[in-house]
């Protein structure tokens, strides 16, 4: 590819609006075009990176028989009906009529269309196990959209679908994705991945994984256990407090005018958090009932494991003088407000704390929760926290880093072939449903994430494996013709070998040339230029700045072929 021919312009000044790096390189290098918000266009260069990330999924899945499908895009709301997820999921599901005034959406997610294709097929046990997976466009209407196409609306994802007829079996081929997804993120220039139990949200099922790229700008929380090597996304990690026996003070009611947060109560009573019972409230989605969560006063809520617990979607709560609840002054003790309450596992054997008082201005100094509230149940419902002890060895040890998210994986169990009907006879001439595992990858976010990872001040470092092409060769001062007829030599070479290059033949200068190179962050660069061709030579030198050597021309596509498949073949 001639770069004098390619569509897309490359520009110095990083964009306001990006926040992260790689979204910053990716606009500036002619990668992307924003379109609407969390919608982009793709231009050549990050076509052929998606490509090139496909063909590595796609051979990883075709490894362990997956079968290649594709489902539609726009789907029947009535199939999402029979799963029960068509009210179920808020509104990141994109909800549309046709013109014939029939109900549809647009897939986020495709468990339902899985399910419908396979279900006539797979009637009888000896079909099975067996996978499907596909690489389609998605749309899901996130709220906030953000960090170019780490987090989008519109995407293209790689789903796979599996089907057994025992959870061994299941349990068999989980890790075997488990290890196909190691494979992929290696050979896509992340080893560093790691893998994290994780919550299985809307998607359902008994365990999950997700594959976290750790970096500063993830939007992901992972709790990480460097003493025995737990690790989990905050969402799912068990938060474990420890609260010492102590004496147990009176129970008293003490005026505290105007203080309504937790650490204007707390300097008031000459207190700290962790010696307080907070409430946080919120209601549900369904029908706006009050829902008050009693957490100890230095944790956050987790509201995934809120909102798990309860069985659906819940928000912050709007407190009515109808609802009896007081603001800033709700405590445990004789509650009286129709509300569900709930009590975080921090509380257990809490004593002589503060909380509110269930009136104005006033709060509770020595309640122990064991004597005050003795029928309360506890749950884990808080965050655990950097510090905090390990839910697996027990140390206080847990760090919290952030990650992105590239890949996960989920044990779906019978929750979709049971609402949808999907049966199979066993051996027995027994009916029974088939059990599901799901495997995601998100293709573009993929790629940002490896440009995430690997990149410098001046563009992307991209790795052979999935460079846009492995070879950029900068032909300065193509007005000259010895270097041109060199240069043009060279680039046919190179292609006959089957080396993909992008050829400069721009007459620009030597700076701009060499500064869109590095926006082009492709592997191995050659520079024909007059100095080097008086001295006999080429520069041949990589994006990452471990080589830089001068190579006799009449050795450089030697040089540059053997660079090439050696990086290939780590």
């Amino acid at each position: 590819m001639k770069l004098s021919k390619l569509v897309g312009d490359r520009f110095k000044e990083r964009p306001s609006d990006c926040v992260i790096d790689s979204h910053a390189l990716m606009v500036r290098g002619g990668y992307m075009k924003y379109v609407a918000n969390g919608i982009y266009s793709q231009y050549m260069p990050l076509r052929r990176v998606c490509q090139k990330i496909e063909a590595i999924i796609r051979d990883e899945m075709d490894k362990i028989d997956g079968q290649e499908v594709q489902f539609p895009v726009a789907l029947p709301a009535s199939l999402w009906e029979e799963s029960g997820r068509y009210e179920s999921v808020g509104s990141e599901l994109l909800r549309f009529k046709d013109r014939n005034g029939s109900k549809m959406v647009l897939g986020m997610t495709h468990e339902e269309a899985a399910v419908q294709l396979v279900r006539e097929y797979g009637q009888t046990y000896a079909k099975y196990p067996f996978m499907i997976y596909q690489f389609q466009t998605k749309f899901r209407d996130e709220a906030r959209p953000r960090a170019g196409l780490i987090r989008v609306r519109e995407f293209t994802m790689k789903d796979a679908y599996s089907f057994h007829t025992s959870q061994e079996d299941l349990e068999e081929y989980y890790d075997k994705c488990y290890h196909a997804y190691e494979r992929i993120f290696a050979r896509a220039g992340i080893p560093e991945t790691i893998a994290v139990a994780s919550d299985s949200g809307m998607m359902g099922g008994s365990l999950s994984h997700e594959f976290m790229l750790l970096t500063p700008v993830g939007e992901d929380s992972i709790a990480v256990c460097p003493e025995c090597g737990y690790k989990a996304n905050v969402e799912a990690a068990e938060n474990i407090v420890e609260n010492e026996a102590e004496e147990y003070q009176e129970l008293k009611l003490v005026s505290t005018p105007n203080m309504h947060t937790i650490e204007e109560v707390c300097e008031f009573l000459n207190s700290s958090a962790e010696k307080s019972c907070k409430a946080v409230v919120y209601q549900k989605n369904s029908n706006d009932e009050y829902v008050v969560l009693f957490i100890r006063g230095d944790l956050e809520a987790n509201e995934t494991k809120l909102t798990n617990f309860l069985k659906e979607e819940i928000h912050p709560a709007e407190i009515t003088l109808e609802s009896g609840l007081h603001p800033g002054f709700i405590g445990p003790y004789k509650m009286d407000a129709n509300v569900t309450v709930l009590y975080d596992s921090s509380l257990k054997g809490g004593c002589n704390l503060c909380c509110g008082g269930n009136q104005d201005d006033y709060h509770y100094t020595g309640l122990c929760m064991e004597r005050d509230l003795p029928d309360a149940e506890y749950h884990d419902f808080a965050k655990i926290v950097d510090g905090g002890i390990c839910p697996c060895c027990k140390k206080k040890a847990i760090k919290v880093s952030r990650g992105i998210e590239v890949g996960n994986i989920f044990q779906l169990g019978t929750k979709y072939t049971k609402s949808m009907g999907m049966k199979y006879l066993d051996k027995d001439s027994k009916e029974k449903y088939p059990i599901m595992g799901c495997y995601g990858i998100g293709v573009g976010r993929l790629a940002a994430s490896v440009c995430e990872a690997h990149h410098d001040e001046y563009g992307p470092i991209w790795p052979m494996t999935i460079a846009p092409w492995q070879v950029h060769l900068c032909c300065v001062r193509p007005d000259n013709e010895e270097i041109k007829n060199y240069s043009d030599g060279l680039y046919e070479q190179l292609q006959n070998a089957g080396i993909e290059v992008l050829y400069d033949d721009r007459k620009v200068s030597a700076g701009v040339m060499f500064s869109d190179a590095d926006l082009m962050g492709i592997p191995v660069r050659i520079i024909a230029s007059p100095r080097n061709m008086k001295e006999g030579c080429c520069e041949v030198v990589t994006r990452d700045k471990s080589v830089r050597e001068k190579v006799a021309l009449e050795d450089v596509f030697a040089t540059v072929q053997k660079m090439v498949q050696e990086a290939l073949a780590r």
